[in-house]
């Protein structure tokens, strides 16, 4: 009778470490995901703002960031340098990453 208690117990316990290792990964593959659509749209609108892609910067950010499942909270251009910061939700948490992008000083 007590063996099953304690068995109980346990796969309890495991059960629980397993839907909260669970989370906590799934939690970091939607920081990298999102870390991931900021360098690119920051990649995207540095390459605008030099001329190398046509189109307006901002709008290149903001497509590419759509692509990723984000959105472009904020963009900013300031000669060649772009900021830019994305934004998503995870559990109905907001997740916000900012990436910089140009060329070399």
């Amino acid at each position: 009778m007590a063996s099953a208690a304690v068995a109980a117990g346990i796969v309890g316990v495991a059960a629980i470490l397993t839907v909260g290792l669970a989370t906590v990964s799934a939690a970091a593959v939607t920081a990298q995901r999102v870390a991931g659509a900021a360098d690119a749209a920051a990649l995207a609108a540095a390459d605008t703002a030099s001329g190398a892609v046509s189109g307006v910067p901002c709008e290149r950010a903001a497509d590419l960031a759509e692509r990723f499942a984000s959105s472009l909270v904020a963009c900013e251009i300031d000669g060649l340098i772009a900021t830019v910061t994305v934004s998503t939700t995870f559990a109905g948490m907001p997740v916000r990453v900012s990436a910089r992008a140009g060329p070399p000083p």
